[in-house]
């Protein structure tokens, strides 16, 4: 439970589901903005004459910048708190939106993806801590709550660049301001109540975080297999959000407008398995998600190149819903294995995800160029191998020491 006082606690408790579906709302539309570019790339990538490398490397520009600054912003605010950092992060998404709409050169689509980026890492650090502050305990379900609002924005950015953005063009990018605004309205209360938190809690003994269990050497191995995983599902994801329309467009002939209304289907369903991951992983344990996740997702993503469009398209989904799962269940899993750092553990597995994902995207984007991306799919369908990396995460009793066991 928060560490408030006996006075106002039935109030944070009665304000935490707002808060954490605040937050989720929030990372809704912080998620859809950014995704502006992504669902532009079929335009831009006619209007500018820009090739796979370059697509790829507007997505690494995005995600980099996100990547380096948000394991930083964590690690600052764990010892400085800012509650009104989060309304700071829809500044910059708001001043991206611009720099989207009016861009007109491959220079400004970096600078306009890096401005975004900067907000994203501001952004999901800050906002994770919250919705694990309002969470009353519940883990799990406030991480899966919060990010399963990403989620959905994400998914639907097709939606709007099939019915909105394609038809009207880059311009039209500019009505998206609205929803920065509207963000920055929304973190600005969720800022009040943070602060609050801060005064009620400021007045209640410090309570000692758990101790590290584990060695820095174990820890450490543990860290780069968790990287590994997150390896394994983002550069899966990242291909699919960067270049999926592509793939449709290739193999089957379809249209830019309908080949977004199936990265819809593939993006709502991330949506949905992130959801169910987070109370899941509650109740059977983090590691089980993490197993049934990665590796559970293997069979179908070996499958998803060689089908026909239907198929590709049942597949995609059941692809999305099952390895969407577990990234609520790493992230709580990761910050138990550094107790008292959330926000520096939630910088790092948000900033690593983005990282992995957007070099995965520039690396895959130059490999397309050279033997088509239809190929490059077929490559893919490999990565949840690593999955099988979990084996070496510690279980329960040794993540918790020997009492957890008892």
């Amino acid at each position: 439970m928060d560490a408030v006082s006996a006075k106002t606690a039935p109030a944070v408790q009665q304000t935490s589901l707002i808060i954490i579906v605040a937050v989720s709302a929030s990372h809704l539309l912080n998620d859809l903005m950014q995704f502006l570019l992504p669902a532009l790339y079929p335009l831009l990538k006619d209007a500018y004459g820009l090739d796979y490398v370059q697509i790829g490397l507007i997505t690494l520009a995005q995600q980099m910048t996100a990547s380096l600054l948000q394991p930083v912003v964590g690690y600052y605010t764990d010892k400085n708190p800012m509650p009104y950092a989060l309304a700071v992060s829809m500044v910059f998404a708001l001043v991206g939106v611009g720099l989207i709409a009016t861009a007109n050169s491959f220079g400004l689509l970096i600078l306009a993806a890096m401005v975004g980026g900067v907000g994203s890492a501001i952004f999901h650090p800050e906002a994770s801590r919250v919705a694990r502050l309002a969470s009353g305990g519940r883990l799990g379900f406030a991480q899966s709550l919060f990010q399963v609002g990403g989620n959905v924005g994400t998914a639907v950015g097709p939606l709007a660049a099939a019915y909105f953005l394609l038809p009207r063009g880059q311009s039209s990018t500019a009505w998206f301001a609205l929803v920065a605004i509207t963000a920055l309205v929304i973190l600005a209360a969720v800022g009040r109540w943070y602060a609050a938190h801060q005064r009620a809690s400021s007045g209640r003994p410090v309570l000692k975080a758990a101790q590290q269990v584990l060695s820095r050497r174990r820890l450490t191995m543990v860290f780069l297999v968790i990287g590994a995983l997150l390896l394994s599902k983002y550069v899966y994801i990242s291909s699919i959000t960067s270049y999926y329309s592509f793939f449709l467009i290739e193999k089957f002939a379809l249209t830019a407008e309908q080949a977004q209304l199936y990265l819809f289907l593939f993006l709502g369903a991330i949506a949905a398995g992130t959801f169910i991951g987070g109370p899941v992983g509650d109740r059977f344990g983090r590691l089980t998600v993490i197993w049934c996740s990665i590796v559970g997702a293997l069979p179908f993503t070996l499958l998803l190149p060689h089908m026909n469009l239907f198929g590709t398209a049942v597949v995609s989904v059941l692809v999305g819903l099952i390895l969407s799962s577990a990234f609520s269940a790493i992230v709580v899993y990761a910050q138990e294995l550094v107790p008292g750092k959330v926000g520096m553990v939630a910088g790092f597995v948000f900033g690593f995800a983005f990282g992995i994902g957007a070099i995965g995207a520039a690396v895959l984007g130059a490999l397309a160029d050279q033997i088509g991306i239809v190929a490059v799919f077929g490559l893919c369908a490999f990565l949840p191998f690593l999955g099988f990396l979990t084996i070496f995460l510690p279980r329960h009793a040794e993540l918790h020491g020997k009492e957890a066991a008892a």
